[in-house]
């Protein structure tokens, strides 16, 4: 049966006694009695090491410096193990030390003897954990890495994988039931001299040797519970990623992760094995896992490098080889630019600087490539996300004018950016697109016809509003009349009638502001589709907890003055928005163009028009040749009007619609300050609906009278309402008036609404907007606007 996994352990996972004890618990407790450990150097014994060679080549005395060492490794042995076991490692420590000794007493060390003087402090990890877990009463081995991975030398060893896989089979089957402990960092030629695998050598041997022996899992232990979304010694709200893609972790590492290292990813392309990354100081917690052929994108990650080299150079041959090469030498660049006329810019990482150029140089003739200019002032500052296409326009938002443009290769977004600002870039791009994704909840108040027709809108709109503002726009809550439904877990759009039928209960505002506390929302929108009287009342309230609304409700906004003026005050004393588009007009931007004409700093003087689609109907049909009466009888048998007639022909709702209008203009006024003519006489004003319908041709004599009166003066009538500035002072009023035929109030289609806005811009030649200014899908067009409107509004930065 194939061994299963391989875990691997870096220096700072074994820099004292306490964090080998660490370690063996570990693999007592997370692994199996076959598993493979590949380990690096205990603490900081490799720079020990490379200093030795140091004082060694500069005749220095290096001697103390050696004792040093030895003592460090004997006291981790005293520490660790009982006599038996102790007194072998001790006897091995010093025939190491001896051959130490000969080794930097060389006159001239070659390339092969410095290399096995730094390959002991591997050695010595892989002896005392080998010998702690045997301690512990397991079965376990050390292994020389250098008898499993023969390569052929070049700057980087190069791993004859057909020769290295037969040899890391054998070790496995020879060793059945047995921990293996290997050492990282090292390998040797075909001699068996020594070779070192370079930076980052002990994790490339981990996934090489668990590739080799058909691994299903590398757990690499580090210091750090694994990759985060952000450097989280930068950024104080980076989030631990619990999985990554093998390709946006390839690319992330290319970018410069400090957890992870590209050529440590590559063994495990076209393989089965994942890597997880986890933390050996804090074993319990969670960690990343790297799938190799993951299908879905992780969440994004954004990094830099706070210093970069970018060539701006003459390219006079094709641009595409001229990456292959780069790519070809192992030198891909982190990011390139096409800029025209020949010229190219890509950009590389410092350590890889003086390659590029010596590349560049050597095939200049070849490639076509002169004057190079080096920049190295630049830092860079990178997302990766196999979405990354998602957040470009967000990204790009940020940019100054001395960034240079978003490169994407479709797994990364990366720009460039003078040394100063990458950490304050990054700080932005971190919480603008990595960041937490803000969760706005919304309660629908009044789940009628309207409500019905906003949650199917709603449904429509969703995704790609979420995909716009980079956030999640969710139903949370429904309200009727009599029942309440609020749930953190969201109401699903397709289902919502069910749910609400199956799960609402009673309920009463104290209750429900409860609820709505406890939701686990960012922000929380209200959407008021209903018409109560009551629940206008409790706007303070909703904006006293910081509750959003939305209004189709026209109670409010034209509500007494003093109440108003609070509810707006309430708004400007907390970043919270109050939008009403929905309550004058439905559909028709009736507020947005006021809002437009003041904040261009026009100066509106006069508002008038239809706003009544039942008044618009009644009047456009009207011709005398049947009573008025009938036609409102008519009307009302096909559902035009409100069940009581008396509703719309007593004018109440234009003069609030009005009202609204005027103060969203700035007029401080009260209903009563606007004029209303009812088309309702006083004396049937306040009879019962089926008194005042027996009666109801008492309308019939005055209309067919004025009617008559303007016909033989070439007008119409239309009810109308009007607000006008008339030497300084405010003229409001609703009613009806004759006007010519071709006035915008006189050829309505029946049902529309018509609003005329005169103003200092709009003189002689009136703004109009018509339209239908009632309907379900209109108004819920509207309710969804506004909401919008506020998400957006929410999300700007």
């Amino acid at each position: 049966m194939a061994r299963c996994h391989l875990h691997k352990f870096g220096g700072s996972s074994l820099a004292d006694a306490d964090c080998y004890r660490r370690v063996a618990h570990i693999l007592l407790t997370h692994g199996h009695s076959d598993d493979l450990v590949v380990v690096s150097a205990a603490g900081k014994s490799t720079n020990f090491l490379y200093k030795l060679l140091e004082l060694s080549a500069t005749k220095q005395l290096w001697q103390e410096e050696l004792q040093t060492l030895i003592s460090f490794q004997q006291n981790l042995i005293e520490q660790l193990l009982s006599n038996e076991q102790a007194r072998s490692l001790r006897e091995r420590l010093s025939t190491d030390q001896s051959q130490l000794i000969s080794l930097l007493s060389i006159t001239s060390i070659n390339d092969y003897q410095s290399s096995q003087v730094v390959s002991f402090g591997e050695r010595w990890s892989a002896r005392l954990l080998a010998a702690l877990l045997r301690e512990s009463g397991v079965a376990a081995s050390d292994v020389d890495a250098r008898t499993l991975l023969i390569a052929d030398e070049a700057a980087v060893p190069q791993i004859r994988l057909q020769e290295s896989r037969q040899r890391v089979q054998t070790m496995i089957e020879t060793h059945p039931n047995e921990r293996l402990i290997i050492t990282g960092f090292i390998c040797a030629n075909e001699r068996g001299d020594t070779l070192l695998l370079g930076r980052n050598g002990s994790d490339f041997s981990a996934t090489l040797i668990a590739s080799l022996a058909d691994i299903e899992r590398v757990t690499i232990w580090t210091d750090v519970e694994g990759v985060f979304n952000a450097d989280p010694n930068k950024i104080n709200d980076a989030k631990l990623l619990s999985s990554l893609s093998l390709a946006e972790a390839n690319r992330l590492a290319h970018l410069g992760s400090p957890v992870l290292h590209n050529r440590t990813l590559q063994p495990l392309f076209d393989t089965e094995v994942s890597l997880a990354v986890r933390s050996s100081y804090a074993s319990h917690t969670d960690f990343t896992l790297i799938a190799p052929k993951s299908s879905s994108a992780s969440a994004p990650v954004v990094t830099n490098l706070n210093s970069v080299a970018l060539f701006n150079l003459e390219l006079k041959t094709q641009f595409k080889p001229f990456i292959a090469l780069l790519d070809e030498a192992g030198l891909s660049p982190l990011a390139h630019w096409e800029l025209g006329q020949n010229r190219v810019e890509l950009t590389v990482t410092l350590e890889n600087q003086k390659q590029v150029l010596a590349l560049l140089e050597t095939n200049s003739e070849a490639l076509g490539v002169s004057n190079i200019k080096i920049t190295d002032n630049l830092g860079l500052v990178a997302l990766v996300s196999a979405d990354a296409n998602l957040y470009r326009r967000g990204f790009a938002r940020l940019l100054s004018r001395n960034a240079r443009p978003l490169f994407n290769d479709g797994m990364s977004l990366v720009t460039l950016v003078p040394q100063s600002q990458v950490n304050l870039l990054t700080q932005k791009v971190h919480r603008r697109c990595a960041g937490p994704r803000k969760r706005i909840g919304v309660l629908l108040l009044g789940v009628g016809n309207i409500g019905e027709a906003w949650v199917e809108l709603f449904a429509n709109a969703q995704a790609a509003l979420n995909k716009e503002l980079e956030a999640s726009v969710e139903l949370v809550g429904l309200v009727s009349s009599k029942k309440a439904l609020i749930t953190d877990d969201g109401i699903e759009l397709d289902s919502w009638k069910q749910t609400f039928a199956a799960q609402a209960t009673p309920w009463q505002y104290n209750h429900l502001f409860d609820d709505l506390h406890e939701l686990e929302c960012d922000e929380v929108i209200a959407l008021d589709i209903s018409a109560s009287a009551d629940l206008t009342l409790q706007y303070p309230e909703f904006f006293a907890r910081g509750i959003h609304v939305v209004s189709a409700n026209k109670l409010a906004g034209s509500g007494p003055l003093p109440f108003y003026l609070e509810l707006k005050q309430q708004l400007d004393n907390r970043r919270l928005f109050w939008r009403y588009n929905a309550s004058c007009g439905a559909g028709l931007p009736v507020q947005h163009a006021l809002n437009d004409l003041h904040n261009s700093g026009d100066s509106i003087e006069a508002v008038g028009g239809i706003f009544s689609g039942t008044l618009c109907w009644l009047f456009e049909n009207f011709d005398a040749k049947k009573p008025f009466s009938e036609l409102v009888l008519e009307a009302k048998g096909l559902g035009i009007t409100e069940p009581d007639p008396r509703d719309d022909l007593s004018g109440r709702d234009m003069q609030r619609k009005l009202l609204i209008l005027a103060r969203e203009i700035g007029f401080e006024i009260e209903l009563e300050d606007i004029e209303l003519k009812s088309l309702v006489p006083t004396a049937l004003a306040e009879l019962s609906l089926e008194q005042f319908l027996s009666r109801i041709d008492e309308l019939d004599a005055d209309m067919l009278q004025q009617f008559m009166t303007a016909a033989e003066q070439d007008k119409v009538l239309r009810y109308v309402a009007s607000l006008d500035k008339v030497d300084g002072k405010l003229k409001a009023g609703v009613g009806i008036q004759w006007v010519d035929n071709s006035h915008p109030y006189a050829n309505l289609t029946p049902g529309d609404n018509v609003f005329v806005i005169r103003s200092e811009f709009y003189q002689d030649n009136p703004l109009i907007i018509r339209g239908p200014g009632a309907g379900r899908l209109v108004t819920a067009a509207a309710v969804q606007s506004d909401l919008a409107h506020i998400c957006r509004d929410l999300l700007q930065e």
